[in-house]
């Protein structure tokens, strides 16, 4: 109850007080386990596996950037509320994450997949300037 006794959305939460994913696939299963014990089996209710796979593939991304492109994770935090995925990953790097022209993949340009990926899956995606890298804040709709 907020003090104006109006209900809150029930939430469960996980940042840094669980310590930092080390790699991607530590970020994507604790994701899952975030939503699945919001939501019980993924396949019998509101969260199909649809939405989880698009869900973990985002949280992939964003983690495997971090790592690989930003100069490692400083920061991991999730909100899985009851319709939705809030995921905010920081990393050491201010530059911007780019998305690759499809003509220089042709000539052989290797990457440029993944930020037109997490764009069209998550609602929303908003980057933050840090003082030492950035944060990169995405929705996805859970519903």
């Amino acid at each position: 109850m907020t003090e104006d006794n109006t209900a809150q959305p029930e939430a469960s939460r996980l940042g840094t007080d669980e310590g930092l994913p080390t790699t991607a696939a530590d970020a994507r299963t604790r994701v899952q386990e975030q939503i699945t014990s919001k939501f019980g089996d993924v396949n019998a209710k509101e969260v199909d596996a649809q939405v989880l796979g698009a869900a973990l593939l985002v949280t992939s991304e964003l983690v495997t950037n971090a790592i690989r492109h930003g100069g490692g994770l400083n920061a991991f935090d999730m909100l899985v509320t009851g319709d939705a995925l809030f995921l905010s990953v920081a990393d050491a790097s201010t530059r911007l994450p780019v998305s690759v022209d499809p003509a220089d993949r042709d000539r052989g340009r290797i990457g440029g997949f993944g930020w037109p990926l997490i764009c069209g899956l998550a609602r929303h995606v908003a980057i933050t300037p840090q003082p030492h890298g950035k944060q990169i804040t995405i929705l996805i709709p859970l519903t």
